[in-house]
């Protein structure tokens, strides 16, 4: 079974969410360097959760640290799917940083939820996960 990669604000908004779900987690550090320094790195695959910022245009949707991250190679080959917050209050834009992240590297945009999640959100994507990696592992 895989894990999850994410990214957390200084808010701790995706943080509380990812931890609530109970799963394998790794965190990108607020802070990762133009060159590499202070970088994730990644060794199985992963589905990854970000929050989306800006507000509503492509422009800063996705983390200055998610891009990073996916930058690296090695970490980009291993994205099985994304999770995304948002804010329902930017109306298509929500969880725009999921589109984004889903047509750039060829996954599936599995989820996304508002702010830190309900506990029906924390269901959903519990579950759906476990299907998700069971379908991952089969021949």
């Amino acid at each position: 079974m895989g894990q999850i990669v994410y990214f957390s604000s200084r808010s701790e908004n995706t943080h509380r969410f990812v931890m609530r779900l109970g799963m394998q987690a790794s965190r990108i550090p607020l802070e990762s360097y133009e060159d590499g320094s202070g970088m994730l790195r990644v060794h199985q695959p992963f589905v990854l959760v970000t929050p989306t910022y800006g507000a509503g245009g492509h422009k800063g949707a996705v983390p200055k640290p998610v891009i990073r991250f996916l930058n690296n190679a090695d970490n980009r080959s291993l994205i099985r799917g994304v999770i995304a917050a948002g804010n329902s209050n930017f109306g298509e834009a929500f969880g725009l940083a999921g589109n984004i992240i889903s047509a750039k590297c060829q996954v599936p945009y599995l989820y996304r939820f508002e702010l830190l999640g309900t506990a029906e959100d924390i269901g959903k994507v519990t579950d759906g996960m476990e299907r998700f990696w069971t379908r991952q592992t089969q021949p």
